[in-house]
């Protein structure tokens, strides 16, 4: 072999190299698309504002003991880490990435530390790293649908939409004008109900961004699950009932008037709002073996697959706990506690 052909061949190799390189870098860049049905977090916890998330045998959490922080932490209340300083909500899991808001406002909400807060959305790995900014925007609620983040944001010039944006920060637009909640998606389909003409539950094929009615009923906060509808009865002094989108049937789960509710599994938790005895309580989604959690004016229910979690009306801390699935036993989360003081230190 020549020298010139030596001298052709390192470069065709080298060549080869950098071309294999390139390749390997434009594809480690790449954000790997979800399934269709891939949902971020249950409509119960991101109705009731997404502080809790659970994915793979982990909870993301925003940690109230340290100004809404993202910490991450096994289900038993192991191995508690924390991700940032940014006060975050409406937290998503889906694939290899997070995504949260991140609200802007006063530094102070009850916690121990202090809080920088930025306005947006943003997406990391599931390690808390590689955090990219995907919009500034004020957000009301978020879901993931599939590859897309659909998000209720408002402005003061524009008011309220209903916007999305693919994970990779691209395809961003406003789908609806108006006050649309997209917390319950299912089977392809964010489940709402509607806020300017009618109460009704509608149904936004993702697929197609085209909304249906599907029953005219008189609802709030839909969470579609196992066949029925459960939701806040409007014209009913907001009492929880169910509705079987087969035999279109309406069941009253209680009468009492409630303020809000999650479903997990086989269990609803609900505030009974009431001038004497407001309460959180919980029942099993045919409305029977009512319980008394706790007497008093409570918010935040955020359930994992071990606990539920709330605190107190206006008081971000304490943040109390009891079993999901267990006997009522009412304590507080005291390991975020100590692992905000941890992390101050």
């Amino acid at each position: 072999m020549t020298s010139n052909q030596k001298s052709i061949l390192i470069l065709s190799i080298t060549g080869v190299i950098l071309i294999v390189l390139l390749i390997l870098v434009i594809l480690s860049g790449r954000i790997p698309m979800n399934d269709d049905n891939t949902t971020g977090n249950t409509p119960g916890n991101l109705n009731n504002g997404g502080y809790f998330c659970e994915m793979d045998g982990r909870v993301y959490f925003a940690n109230a003991y340290d100004n809404f922080a993202l910490y991450s932490m096994n289900p038993d209340e192991t191995d508690l880490k924390k991700y940032n300083d940014g006060a975050v909500s409406s937290i998503n899991a889906g694939g290899k990435f997070l995504y949260y808001a991140q609200s802007s406002g006063s530094s102070d909400v009850g916690g121990i530390g202090g809080a920088v807060r930025i306005s947006g959305i943003y997406r990391s790995n599931l390690k808390g790293k590689s955090v990219v900014g995907l919009d500034r925007c004020n957000i009301v609620s978020m879901q993931l649908c599939g590859s897309y983040l659909y998000y209720e944001t408002y402005d003061n010039q524009s008011g309220t939409t209903l916007d999305k944006i693919r994970i990779d920060k691209k395809e961003q637009q406003t789908v609806m004008e108006g006050i649309i909640n997209p917390n319950c998606y299912v089977n392809g389909k964010i489940y709402y109900n509607g806020t300017a003409e009618d109460h009704y539950l509608h149904a936004l094929d993702v697929s197609t961004d085209r909304d249906s009615v599907v029953w005219q009923g008189n609802i709030w906060n839909p969470i579609v699950q196992d066949g029925y509808v459960y939701y806040m009865d409007v014209g009913e002094n907001y009492r929880l009932c169910r509705y079987n989108l087969s035999n279109k049937v309406v069941e009253v789960l209680t009468n009492d008037r409630i303020d809000m509710f999650n479903v997990y599994g086989n269990y609803i938790y609900y505030q009974v709002s009431s001038a004497d005895s407001p309460a959180l309580k919980r029942m099993l989604t045919d409305g029977s073996m009512q319980e008394l959690v706790r007497e008093g004016v409570y918010q935040n229910i955020n359930i994992t697959s071990e606990y539920v979690y709330f605190n107190s009306f206006n008081e971000s801390t304490p943040v109390y706990k009891t079993y999901t699935f267990g006997p009522i036993n009412v304590t507080t989360f005291d390991a975020a506690k100590e692992a905000a003081l941890a992390y101050i230190k």
